[in-house]
């Protein structure tokens, strides 16, 4: 939904058919996103005698840090990682076979200006892609998937 949500401001009701999920689904899972922080409301409009709101993600917003009674960060930012992880291979499954991906993973030691310079680069990328994000099927789009994690290791083992 999130990355639905980056490239447009959309109603439950259209979060439902473009996901192939109930509306009531779509608009339980877009409430608990928008309660998360992740989501914020976009405007909204009047549909058959009631108001629909219109949710995006603001992926460009400075992060906050978590209210009281919602988990702590990094609680949530293994949670993140964890969805991130399950969502790959679901996303690779439905890649464009005969064009080209790229895969990497790697654990190794190098210079900290390497590091800086590799995080700089994929921070850069990912601005770039969802800066770019439109809505599903705008013609003149591809559709695409990029998940990156990389993170500086404790030493030892």
């Amino acid at each position: 939904m999130l990355s639905l949500l980056t490239g447009a401001s959309l109603s439950a009701a259209e979060v439902a058919r473009e996901l192939g999920l109930t509306h009531a689904n779509a608009s339980y899972h877009l409430r608990r996103l928008h309660d998360a922080g992740l989501l914020v409301v976009d405007g909204e409009e009047k549909v058959n005698g009631g108001v629909a709101k219109r949710y995006r993600h603001p992926w460009d917003a400075p992060e906050t840090p978590s209210p009281p009674g919602r988990p702590d960060s990094e609680s949530a930012r293994l949670a993140e990682v964890r969805t991130l992880a399950e969502a790959v291979p679901r996303r690779f499954a439905r890649r464009l076979k005969g064009t080209p991906s790229r895969l990497s993973d790697l654990e190794t030691w190098v210079e900290p200006q390497v590091w800086e310079q590799v995080s700089e680069l994929l921070q850069q990328a990912s601005h770039l892609l969802h800066a770019s994000a439109r809505p599903p099927r705008t013609p003149g789009t591809i559709r695409v998937s990029a998940t990156t994690a990389a993170f500086r290791l404790k030493e030892g083992r």
